[in-house]
C-alpha cells in the first residue's frame, strides 16, 4: 500500500467518517479499496472509535454508490454554505 502524508491519512479519516463521501470517491481521489480503507482507519484509531464507525457505516447505503437513491449530481444539504476558491462565502 501507499505510503500517505499525515495530511493525506488525515483527509483519508475525514472523509470515511463523512455519511455522504463514498468509498468510491476515496478510491478515486486516492486509489484506496474499501479494505485498505478500514485497515487505516483500524490503525489510526483506538479501538473503540474503530468500533464505533464500523457499527455506522456497515450497510450504510449512502457509502456506496451502487447503493444510493439519488443518481446525477451529488447530495447537497440546503444549510450548506456555498465554497468559492477554498473560502466559506457569506449568505
Amino acid at each position: 500500500m501507499k505510503k500517505f502524508t499525515e495530511r493525506e491519512t488525515d483527509r483519508i479519516i475525514e472523509m470515511a467518517w463523512e455519511d455522504r463521501t463514498t468509498f468510491e470517491a476515496i478510491h478515486f481521489q486516492f486509489g484506496l479499496e474499501e479494505q485498505d480503507v478500514i485497515n487505516i482507519m483500524r490503525r489510526e484509531m483506538k479501538p473503540s472509535s474503530f468500533k464505533m464507525w464500523r457499527k455506522r457505516v456497515q450497510g450504510r447505503k449512502t457509502k456506496h454508490e451502487k447503493l444510493r437513491s439519488f443518481s446525477k449530481g451529488r447530495f447537497k444539504c440546503s444549510r450548506q454554505k456555498q465554497i468559492t476558491h477554498n473560502k466559506i462565502s457569506k449568505r
